[in-house]
């Protein structure tokens, strides 16, 4: 098979009370475990299975709706895991490359959350809110509908993800139900900043 579920970093219970533990399992062990099943038998004997995920997202309008939903869900899903952590929370280094950066783009953290809660909370239906950075260094927020991430062509705004947040309802209902800025405003107690701080370091090289 040419793409592996990968584990999750902690305990499915490690992000409680904010991500609950049920939600954790059935989102991983079934859902992101649907989606790297499904994206290696859409590609199985074809050249993308040699491929890296990265490369065959970036043409991913040119590969079919099968590839392109179960690709955006396999890596979407990879990078949502490692994004957060029971450690998480508070403010990134503000001395880091990538806490100069933060400083640059945004007009202090409450702005940064308030623009990236609005991302969230504005996707109609199910897709993602990302922070994503340029080659230049300078980052932006967006929103992508379903499994879609801003490494594809076709999204609206292209980008490297560095931190991304599922706003599918399988991700927060059996929690939060229908309270969606509940569940966004919770996502923050759980950041792991010294990953998407590596994250951004590794996407601007």
């Amino acid at each position: 098979m040419a793409f592996k579920l990968p584990d999750l970093p902690y305990d499915h219970k490690a992000l409680e009370p904010h991500i609950d533990g049920r939600t954790m399992e059935i989102h991983h062990g079934k859902h992101h475990a649907g989606y790297t099943n499904k994206l290696n038998a859409a590609i199985e004997g074809t050249p993308l299975a040699k491929m890296k995920i990265e490369d065959i997202l970036k043409k991913a309008s040119k590969h079919g709706a099968a590839v392109r939903n179960n690709g955006g869900g396999f890596y979407n899903h990879a990078l949502f895991w490692k994004v957060m952590s029971p450690d998480g929370g508070g403010e990134p280094k503000p001395t880091t490359k990538f806490g100069k950066a933060m400083a640059k783009s945004f007009k202090g953290f409450d702005d940064f959350k308030d623009k990236f809660k609005a991302a969230a909370g504005s996707r109609f239906g199910s897709g993602w809110a990302w922070l994503c950075a340029r080659k230049s260094g300078t980052l932006f927020i967006t929103s992508t509908p379903n499994q879609d991430n801003p490494l594809m062509d076709c999204a609206e705004k292209k980008g490297i993800p560095i931190l991304g947040l599922d706003v599918w309802e399988h991700a927060y209902y059996l929690n939060y139900q229908n309270r969606r800025p509940d569940y966004v405003e919770a996502f923050f107690n759980v950041i792991n900043w010294d990953e998407v701080s590596k994250l951004y370091n590794k996407a601007i090289k």
